[in-house]
């Protein structure tokens, strides 16, 4: 299963990295290789994630994809690739994706957010607790926000989320590092206020200094 993929920087297998982009058809004609997309039926195949982002979000390259951290030994953290493989597996392509991944990024980042609102809800439905589902075949349902709607999107709505999905308490601990990476990268960029990004790191560290980091999956 890749979610009990290395936590460290690791090395990608060279054939994850094409040098060539032509191949010969069977014709005997020189073509373009296509790279075709990661299949949004198949998340969690972090493999095919990693060939794709490293190709098109090339280290060096103004391309980046948020939240995941490689280097230009082509090494690549597991951890935030994985958180950033559950946003996608939980959000619909939309205008208004940015808006709801932000603030599952938020959870991520903020240690045991996720652990608190699960007890909350558990101690509300004593009869219905939530039960994380850890099936080889997940039942995910994606979140479609209108647009019109996207700013009142809030992190106790990304917490619903997780919830409605019986997302398990160490995946969400797992993508700690996807959250840092993330807000790490939007610091450095125009889209995010430096007061709003404050307040988020300031309530990070207070969490961090409380609860230390969360545990990675072994």
């Amino acid at each position: 299963s890749p979610i009990w993929g290395k936590e460290d920087m690791d090395f990608v297998v060279p054939q994850h990295i094409p040098t060539c982009f032509t191949c010969i058809k069977e014709d005997g004609m020189t073509a373009l290789h296509v790279m075709h997309a990661p299949d949004p039926s198949q998340p969690f195949d972090l493999e095919q994630i990693v060939q794709y982002a490293l190709i098109f979000g090339w280290p060096g390259l103004e391309n980046t994809w948020q939240g995941i951290a490689f280097d230009f030994a082509y090494r690549m953290h597991w951890q935030t690739l994985f958180g950033f493989a559950l946003c996608q597996a939980l959000c619909a392509t939309s205008a208004a994706k940015l808006v709801v991944v932000r603030q599952l990024v938020l959870v991520m980042a903020w240690p045991r957010m996720y652990r608190e609102a699960v007890a909350s809800y558990n101690a509300a439905f004593l009869d219905q607790p939530m039960v994380a589902q850890y099936r080889s075949h997940l039942n995910l349902m994606q979140v479609h926000v209108p647009d019109e709607m996207a700013q009142n999107f809030s992190d106790d709505n990304a917490l619903c989320i997780l919830l409605h999905n019986q997302i398990p308490l160490d995946w969400v601990d797992h993508t700690y590092m996807y959250g840092v990476v993330y807000l790490e990268q939007q610091f450095h960029s125009p889209t995010m206020s430096l007061d709003i990004f404050h307040e988020i790191d300031d309530e990070r560290l207070q969490r961090l200094s409380h609860y230390s980091t969360p545990p990675a999956i072994p």
